[in-house]
């Protein structure tokens, strides 16, 4: 196995093919939550923050449904290493059974949290604005799921830009339906945060026709179409996609269930503080869609080495992205810790929400280079076949480790968002070591066979 530098430098380009589209695509998703915290803080502070709790909420069930489709990547990239399309569709229709059957099942846990929300001692203003956004949003739960085995399916066959341009162009959908719902434009009720709910509903229908008209156009250049082969739900199928979709499912969940329980505690706090944890979460977000982009290029590529029987290349693949996502993460936090204030204002003119909002991001800084590392590194293991080693360890590190420190830091300390923010930074740069280590070990059995 060739792990030399000129074996790494060649393996770069191929990465760079499909990781920079999966990045522009990740950004493009990730624009999208910006624009909306944006225009929800042009109405009021309130807003902004009801609008960050609500997305939270939604999203702690929404990627459950979204990384138990993550099974799709090793699959369906192994599948097309060994050149067998057939067998891609075939993974490609299991996924769709998933995302129907989950779809239902995820939008009724949105429903039911609406209740129990008086119980979260979350601020009256904030909940008020709150319902109504993640009530509408909820809609939009069946084409996000289509759209996410739409996307597995079309990446592992290395067709990205498709990828990259539906998820660039939904912002200006989302962007268009903002505004007409939210003030109320061409004779529509003027909704306020319930409009942005709704309008990101209508760009996740987009987003799913698109891809699926793009899947078929491709097959109409090649033998072997989708809707030639059988429709019906396989349950062998259904089963190892959820076998290896479900502890990354349940990995990305608790990850993002910690920043929603982190969301709702400092919405305990005033609303100036939890703006200003908006703001910082937007921004850590944005900076993260670079590596999540090149995790799932490591997926990808990492699942061609294997599918054509070369763990030289899946160990080549892996280690170049995981190079390529730490290198941006540590320039990211170089920007983090010496412009926070700059940054912050592009959010809010508000001078209180702005101090905070720094200190936030100065904390934030001190976790980039190893959230890259532990992104990539997941992405790269999940090409491998391996999704539990993460779960277990976003686990560990966050709910019993950085949780409790940030929750023992902001309330009895009295350090408030900041508090849990350093929580999360201690669990976020254990993380990135633990699966580094992960990364490194696999590689090692790879060499030793």
């Amino acid at each position: 196995m060739n792990l030399s530098w000129q074996a790494l430098r060649k393996e770069l380009p191929s990465t760079l093919r499909l990781a920079l589209p999966l990045v522009f695509a990740e950004l493009g998703w990730m624009a999208e939550g910006v624009v909306d915290t944006l225009m929800a803080g042009r109405l009021s502070a309130t807003a902004l923050g009801a609008v960050g709790l609500g997305a939270g909420i939604y999203y702690t069930f929404s990627v459950f449904g979204i990384g138990l489709l993550l099974g799709l990547d090793t699959l369906i990239s192994r599948a097309y290493g060994a050149k067998d399309l057939k067998e891609c569709q075939h993974w490609l229709i299991a996924g769709v059974w998933l995302a129907i059957l989950m779809a239902p099942v995820l939008m009724g846990g949105v429903w039911l949290i609406v209740p129990l929300m008086d119980s979260f001692g979350v601020n009256p203003a904030v909940r008020q604005e709150t319902v109504p956004y993640l009530k509408a949003m909820a809609w939009g739960t069946l084409p996000l799921m289509l759209y996410s085995a739409f996307r597995r399916f079309l990446q592992s066959l290395n067709i990205v830009a498709p990828v990259m341009i539906a998820l660039v162009t939904t912002n200006l959908v989302n962007v268009f339906f903002n505004w007409v719902l939210m003030f109320g434009k061409f004779g529509a009720p003027a909704l306020g945060t319930e409009g942005l709910g709704w309008a990101t509903t209508l760009s996740r229908v987009y987003l799913a026709v698109f891809l699926g008209l793009t899947i078929l156009h491709h097959d109409r250049r090649h033998h072997v179409r989708i809707r030639e082969l059988s429709l019906l739900l396989h349950p062998g199928r259904l089963r190892e996609v959820s076998r290896l979709g479900f502890p990354a499912a349940t990995q990305i969940t608790f990850e993002v269930g910690v920043f929603a329980v982190v969301t709702t505690l400092i919405a305990r706090l005033d609303p100036a503080q939890l703006a200003a944890h908006q703001i910082t979460l937007n921004i850590a977000s944005v900076t993260y869609m670079v590596p999540l982009g090149i995790s799932s290029a490591a997926a990808v590529r990492v699942g061609h080495g294997l599918g054509s029987l070369d763990p030289g290349a899946a160990a080549r693949a892996g280690w170049v992205a995981i190079g390529l996502g730490a290198s941006f993460m540590f320039l990211a936090a170089l920007s983090l810790w010496l412009i926070p204030g700059a940054i912050a204002r592009l959010f809010t003119p508000e001078v209180n929400v702005v101090r905070i909002a720094a200190g936030l991001l100065a904390i934030a800084a001190f976790f980039q280079l190893f959230d890259g590392i532990q992104a990539v590194a997941t992405g790269a293991l999940r090409g491998a076949g391996d999704t539990r080693t993460a779960m277990l360890t976003h686990i560990t590190c966050y709910w019993l480790i950085g949780l409790p420190l940030g929750y023992a830091l902001a309330f009895p300390a009295g350090w408030g968002a900041a508090g849990l923010w350093i929580g999360l930074s201690t669990a976020l740069i254990l993380i990135g070591m633990v699966l580094l280590l992960a990364w490194t070990r696999v590689v090692q059995s790879w060499r030793s066979r």
